[in-house]
């Protein structure tokens, strides 16, 4: 739901790749780096992503999750990813009181954090290599970029309009930071998907939309996943409430609502 929108002139050095995994496409847009530290990344992260879809997958019978959900392996005896997730889930939870969980009809799930927090650390990944001045990875739509495009040039990601098929509701803009994450959930693309916790059915909201901005991808997702269940109100108060947290909401009766700090973001 998001495309990362760059300008050509005095570009670095560049390096894409779309991967296909975890139901989705994984988007690289690398700059800069020595080329051999570079793919040796890529091609880490790649691997990285995939092995998370062997963990994580709940479509796959002998997946770690699986498994471990019906009680045929303990959680020590899963890759450390998994306990990891599970903290993270749990702490999304708390914040959220309850809006976001890892489980689903009583069941573990949590497919909810995991594609942004697989993101997330591919990115991180990439950008420890040698000489590279920027990374965005996209997944699925949901964005973590680091460093910059270019000299004087920040990551712009586009928004897209969910009532608006190919149109922009607006463009976000990392300058003066060296980390940010744009996140969004929505009807849009995936139809009701978003379960409300506290009924398991789906979400029963005002909204079509929430994108969150904030530094890391794996908290953006989460929270706009959360906010989206909790409607615009309740989503809006709550979202202003987290710290360097930022976000855009559009009720079905496109109205836009928008956090006060995001105006600094848009561009």
């Amino acid at each position: 739901m998001a495309d990362t929108v760059t300008d050509p002139a005095a570009a670095p050095a560049e390096l894409r790749h779309a991967e296909e995994v975890m139901g989705t496409v994984f988007s690289f847009d690398i700059r800069g780096g020595e080329p051999e530290a570079v793919r040796t990344a890529l091609e880490q992260a790649v691997a990285q992503l995939h092995r998370v879809n062997e963990v994580f997958s709940t479509y796959r019978d002998d997946s770690q999750v699986s498994r471990l959900a019906r009680g045929d392996l303990t959680l020590a005896e899963c890759d450390a990813d998994v306990g990891e997730v599970l903290e993270l889930g749990a702490e999304a939870e708390r914040v959220s009181a309850g809006w976001f969980s890892t489980t689903y009809e009583g069941q573990l799930d949590p497919t909810g954090i995991v594609k942004g927090w697989a993101a997330e650390r591919a990115a991180e990944l990439i950008a420890a290599a040698a000489g590279v001045s920027g990374v965005s990875v996209n997944g699925g739509g949901d964005v973590q970029m680091f460093g910059t495009p270019g000299p004087h040039r920040p990551w712009r990601v586009g928004v897209s309009d969910p009532l608006r098929p190919g149109g922009l509701a607006a463009v976000i803009s990392a300058a003066g930071v060296d980390e940010l994450a744009v996140a969004t959930s929505g009807t849009a693309e995936r139809g009701a998907h978003i379960v409300d916790p506290s009924t398991g059915k789906s979400a029963v909201t005002d909204l079509v939309a929430v994108t969150v901005v904030a530094p890391r991808l794996t908290w953006a997702d989460c929270w706009a996943t959360a906010a989206f269940a909790m409607g615009s109100r309740e989503g809006l108060a709550w979202l202003e409430s987290l710290p360097d947290v930022e976000a855009l909401l559009i009720t079905a009766g496109d109205e836009v609502r928008c956090t006060g700090g995001l105006a600094a973001r848009l561009g």
